[in-house]
């Protein structure tokens, strides 16, 4: 299993919240990644009352389940208030005045959301800076028997050629790391959940320099905040390591950013588990199809 970094919660807020003016310029990656998490959603028959958006940044993924379930009360939460304020600028202004979207700043390992209040729970490269095992313990909370995680996140080849380029340079941990899907599905199962589907794609980004490469995480705000991160200023003779090592990779004359997208779903069971060999039975509840 892969070992999970402690993260520092503080720097991880600051960071996020730094980026918001910044964040949609370079997230071309996340707007396709997202793209390709709701069109899962096509074969999915359910029809929430209530979507939590964990993680919502911007709004992006938030505004296109509004569009997809306009009778649904979207829940938008991130862990950037700069973000979340973004997320309800760009909300509709009728959306906001029916109480339609909610915007929160909050912790995805503490959701300020009541138990089993909450039909679907929809998180876009948002999971890979929490502790799943949490999370997912959370997502299992406030979702009502049937309903409905999706996910996505990035998987252990993300940013490979980075992390290889530092290597060159010193030991130190300058490149976040990242939780394979299988550990990821088993996270699921110990959590409550049943029938969970893992799968993964991988897209190649190509930048002319590596500054560009570094210049889009610092855009997205995607620094490495790990709490065994390497502290402190990196001196120009480690980095003109690290950025030889890294133009030795280039392919064609571009520099490649290797990024493995997770993609995942799973259900809380309709019937909760039997307790002295009585089994609960949600009215309501029976009957829903899974894709």
């Amino acid at each position: 299993m892969t070992e999970l970094m402690v993260l520092d919660k503080r720097r991880l807020r600051q960071s996020f919240a730094h980026a918001a003016d910044t964040y949609d310029a370079a997230a071309v990656l996340q707007r396709e990644i997202a793209d390709r998490l709701l069109t899962r959603l096509e074969v999915v028959r359910l029809q929430p009352q209530v979507i939590l958006d964990i993680g919502c940044g911007t709004g992006y993924d938030l505004h296109q389940l509004s569009k997809r379930y306009r009778r649904a009360q979207v829940l938008g939460l991130d862990i950037a208030e700069t973000m979340a304020r973004r997320a309800r600028s760009r909300a509709g202004l009728w959306r906001r005045l029916t109480g339609r979207s909610v915007f929160v700043c909050g912790d995805a390992e503490r959701l300020p959301v009541a138990t089993a209040s909450v039909d679907m729970v929809v998180s876009n490269l948002a999971l890979q800076w929490c502790d799943p095992r949490i999370v997912f313990t959370e997502v299992r909370r406030v979702l009502r028997p049937g309903g409905l995680i999706m996910l996505t996140t990035f998987g252990p080849d993300t940013l490979r050629e980075l992390r290889e380029a530092w290597r060159a340079a010193d030991n130190a941990a300058h490149v976040h790391t990242f939780i394979d899907m299988h550990d990821l599905g088993d996270m699921l199962i110990n959590a409550g959940f049943a029938d969970p589907v893992m799968d993964m794609e991988a897209f190649t980004l190509t930048y002319a320099d590596v500054r560009g490469v570094m210049r889009d995480i610092k855009q997205l705000g995607a620094h490495n905040v790990a709490t065994s991160r390497a502290r402190g200023l990196t001196g120009k003779a480690r980095f003109a390591r690290f950025r030889a090592a890294y133009e030795a990779l280039a392919q064609d004359g571009k520099i490649p950013a290797t990024f493995e997208a997770v993609y995942g779903h799973a259900w809380v069971p309709e019937t909760e588990p039997a307790h002295n060999g009585v089994v609960g039975i949600p009215v309501g509840r029976i009957g829903r199809r899974r894709p």
